[in-house]
């Protein structure tokens, strides 16, 4: 039996293909699933089931697609409600495909239907279970992404799901979850990319706290999530479209100033220090790097048209995969080449890019702002004195509370401050980029 890992790594994600003897499940793919069919095909196995832990919230699923396109069994959890045929997946089911033997376990928590699957080949115990959003390593899935009504009794359900996992698995037995590796889906920063349920045992905190510690530690964590996730449960209720990777239309210059002018989402795939140097009045800069697809997907005014800057079409491309990932599909164009070449004309704005061993060296201005837009619960850990915090994902919603004038935008990388850089560029500002880790402020003393 051979597991495959295809990573999401943008969306903190993972999901699996599983083969023994030609035959292959995969297990929560994400919507584009040409990664899996190449996989499949580089395996030589046939896929003949589709197993989905849950109606995911945070990305669009490939599942349905998938499905129809190998002609596999689609296998959803028995009490989502959704609106295409599947084989619903109840407590006790056993899904079979040639020798593998896939145990569906009931471990609401994540969700209300939430199902975790086990896995046996021939007649061995368990040797892997995949567990969603349930159990994942060195910790679990968050809680209150159905409502906040439901939060404390999905988190005492997480808790029971979890001990019953440890419970009726052996501890040798792999663990495989689809969140936890960077993924806003896990209640707190999972550990290491492998474990097994007797590791489980010594670090999961439903394993080694009381049931009444885990609920509140838990809830006591939890923090802002994007908000496109609002959607994400929606659309693969209903049934996602067939996935399209397709290279967007070209945007020449004077379009593209027209786009801009009419208010239009307009992004800039290029270095945040690109950006910075030279960009066009009214655009967005997201660096297409790691953490783009999240933040864009959580500052984007859901439906809007959106329109990409890169300097080439490979950008381009990678960004269009990213975006259909969670549902962004309404690409309208795409302007590619030199930055001053698309500019039709008109002047490139700019700011400057420092870091903190010049704030260390020369105090800020009294009339200057320093902006934090790291989140609230980074803020009240440690902050630098005097810094005002507006978490990035609340920034457009809070423009006019930050004064105009010289603003210094910090964060905990550099990477959400290019953003909200970007946004807050403007003739009545002038922006600097803090574009340096956290962590120095934190080594010059400058944080407290």
């Amino acid at each position: 039996m051979n597991i495959s890992i295809i990573e999401t790594s943008s969306l903190g994600d993972r999901s699996y293909l599983v083969d023994h003897d030609g035959v292959a499940v995969v297990i929560d793919p994400q919507r584009d699933i040409d990664r899996v069919l190449e996989l499949a095909t580089d395996r030589d196995v046939t896929i003949t089931h589709v197993l989905e832990t849950h109606v995911h919230n945070d990305y669009v699923t490939g599942g349905l697609e998938l499905a129809r396109t190998v002609g596999a069994q689609y296998v959803v959890p028995a009490g989502d409600d959704v609106a295409y045929d599947r084989r619903p997946a109840h407590d006790g089911d056993v899904v079979e495909a040639g020798a593998m033997r896939f145990e569906v376990l009931h471990t609401p928590g994540h969700t209300h239907h939430h199902v975790s699957y086990a896995l046996r080949v021939g007649g061995d115990s368990p040797s892997a279970v995949f567990t969603g959003g349930s159990m994942l390593h060195g910790t679990t899935g968050r809680t209150d992404l159905i409502s906040a009504e439901d939060t404390e009794e999905l988190t005492h359900a997480q808790f029971h799901s979890v001990r019953r996992l440890a419970a009726e698995l052996p501890d040798e037995a792999e663990v495989y979850p689809t969140h936890g590796f960077g993924s806003f889906c896990s209640a707190t920063p999972a550990t290491g990319d492998s474990s097994t349920i007797g590791a489980a045992r010594q670090d999961n905190p439903a394993l080694t706290s009381d049931e009444s510690t885990y609920v509140a530690d838990l809830i006591a964590g939890l923090s802002a999530y994007p908000a496109y996730y609002a959607h994400m449960g929606v659309i693969n209720a209903a049934g996602p479209s067939p996935v399209d990777l397709t290279t967007p239309e070209p945007v020449d210059p004077a379009e593209l100033r027209q786009r801009i002018d009419a208010g239009e989402w307009v992004v800039d795939l290029r270095t945040r220090t690109a950006f910075a140097a030279g960009h066009l009045a009214g655009t967005f800069g997201f660096e297409l790097s790691g953490s783009f697809v999240t933040y864009l997907g959580w500052l984007y005014r859901w439906g809007a048209p959106l329109t990409l800057i890169a300097d080439d079409h490979t950008a381009i491309d990678d960004a269009r995969r990213e975006l259909v990932r969670i549902g962004i599909d309404d690409v309208r164009g795409a302007a590619v080449g030199p930055i001053d070449d698309l500019s039709a004309g008109r002047p490139l704005r700019s700011y400057r890019v420092s870091d903190f061993a010049e704030l260390a060296g020369s105090p800020l201005p009294a009339e200057a702002t320093l902006l934090d837009v790291r989140q609230s619960h980074e803020f009240a850990k440690r902050s630098v004195p005097g810094a005002v915090n507006i978490p990035l994902h609340e920034l457009l919603a809070h423009l006019g509370e930050i004064p105009l004038g010289e603003v210094w935008v910090h964060c905990g990388s550099g990477y959400r401050a290019s953003i909200a850089a970007s946004i807050l560029d403007g003739p009545d500002r002038t922006v600097v980029l803090v574009d340096d880790a956290f962590a120095t402020a934190v080594d010059l003393g400058l944080a407290a």
